[in-house]
């Protein structure tokens, strides 16, 4: 198994919805049970703490966690099912009248 994978099985993913920059603190913060911005305050002083790993730990995870994947939803079609119905016959069989002598 991949370390994206584990990620993905772990909760570990950046949302498409929440991002700022690439996603992380979202990631992180949902991952935790966070709301983003309280999650990137907390990772802003967290790294404050440990200097100069600004500059490592970000991208790092930047691209260590995987952009969440979602489905798109079925299209609708904007006329009801009966107008895509294929006719019983495609063709007739006789497309004029064949003249009487």
């Amino acid at each position: 198994m991949s370390l994206h994978e584990d990620m993905t099985r772990n909760g570990l993913v950046r949302p498409i919805d929440d991002r700022v920059l690439g996603g992380v603190c979202a990631g992180l913060g949902r991952r935790f049970g966070l709301e983003p911005w309280p999650a990137r305050l907390l990772f802003v002083l967290v790294l404050m703490l440990l200097p100069g790993s600004q500059l490592l730990v970000y991208p790092i995870l930047w691209i260590l966690m995987p952009s969440e994947f979602r489905y798109a939803p079925p299209q609708q079609y904007p006329y009801p099912p009966q107008v895509y119905a294929q006719p019983e016959q495609a063709y007739p069989t006789q497309a004029y009248p064949t003249p009487s002598a």
